[in-house]
């Protein structure tokens, strides 16, 4: 029994396999490319499997002797569910690196077969949605009984390819929030705010990003507004994507603009050294009373590859029991603190 990074050779995957290896650890690399595997197995030195999600039967025989799996191939819109299908039927355990509501709420929405499966499905286990899951669940422990939570996200340095794929399959998408327990668009007055990042102050815009699911199960709090800050001179496109929706989503626009993000290679590790991640948070009672805090990272791509090499580590040792969970459920809220170059601020 082993663990294993699926997508090993894509931009995320592989950081999380050279964080192992640098650590000690020899997890098995797997994707659905032979080549690629081949190569970055022989330069790392860890032994490789090529099986592809589209049939049950390879998935099932690609797990059948792993321990815990680290789901690192998206979209995970499409692959989460062959995976975690394999998963249930294996017994293996699961964490990936998605930050897609809908992911999470299907992911999550399986307590009760995870548990008769004797596994752990720990979805979100990187900068989606570790940081902000994390402060949540500390805000709202200083507070309990706060009725609305906003997060405020900001992660500079650029995407990877897997991360521009899902921005582009979600191009025009209105954002979300979570509104008296329901996940719908973003209400017209929650669309812009102001938000003081440790940094500085920045302007943001609402944004459909996992804590709308995430944070409801970890809290309880069942109104929950997400943004993201607006780099300086986007501000443009961001209201002009908003008002070409549909025309964003259509196959003749969208098809061409998700081939063209296999042209991303992804930060290299000099800009992710200068690009920090921060977390902003605040939980409001029904009173006013506030309680606000933050969390600086790492660039978001070297926190997931830190988080999710130590996640798959306490699954491997049992420490995660059998079920659906949130990172701060499962881990702790303190969990973010143990993570290399965090800082926690509460004020």
């Amino acid at each position: 029994m082993t663990w294993m990074v699926y997508g090993a050779y894509g931009y995320t995957g592989r950081l999380v396999a050279e964080v192992a290896t640098r650590r000690g650890e020899r997890p098995l690399l797997a994707g659905r490319d032979e080549r690629q595997l081949a190569a970055l197995g022989e330069h790392l030195g860890l032994e490789h499997r090529a099986f592809d999600l589209s049939s049950a039967e390879s998935v099932r025989e690609g797990l059948s002797d792993v321990q815990v799996v680290a789901h690192c191939a998206g979209p995970f819109s499409s692959t989460a569910r062959p995976m975690v299908e394999g998963c249930l039927a294996t017994g293996t355990n699961y964490l990936d690196i998605t930050g897609e509501i809908d992911v999470f709420e299907y992911v999550l929405g399986l307590e009760k077969e995870a548990e008769a499966a004797g596994l752990a499905l720990l979805p979100g286990a990187g900068f989606d949605v570790v940081p902000s899951d994390c402060l949540a669940a500390m805000l709202s422990h200083a507070l309990p009984g706060a009725e609305t939570l906003t997060l405020a996200i900001r992660m500079p340095g650029g995407a990877s390819p897997g991360t521009a794929r899902t921005m582009i399959e979600s191009l025009g998408d209105p954002g979300r929030a979570r509104v008296a327990g329901a996940i719908v668009p973003v209400p017209s007055d929650r669309r812009r705010r102001t938000v003081p990042f440790v940094s500085g102050t920045s302007k943001t815009v609402a944004i459909a990003w996992g804590d709308v699911s995430t944070a409801y199960h970890s809290t309880g709090i069942d109104d929950i507004t997400v943004y993201a800050a607006v780099p300086a001179g986007a501000a443009p496109l961001v209201r002009m994507l908003s008002m070409v929706g549909p025309v964003a989503r259509s196959r003749v626009v969208n098809a061409p603009m998700r081939r063209l993000a296999g042209l991303v290679r992804g930060p290299s590790a000099s800009i992710r050294a200068e690009s920090p991640g921060e977390v902003w948070g605040e939980v409001v009672a029904r009173d006013g009373t506030r309680s606000c805090g933050a969390v600086t990272t790492p660039n978001g791509y070297d926190l997931t590859a830190d988080s999710v090499v130590r996640i798959a580590k306490r699954m491997e040792a049992g420490e995660i029991p059998p079920g659906a969970w949130t990172p701060s459920r499962a881990l702790g809220a303190d969990f973010v603190r143990e993570l290399d170059g965090v800082a926690v601020q509460r004020t």
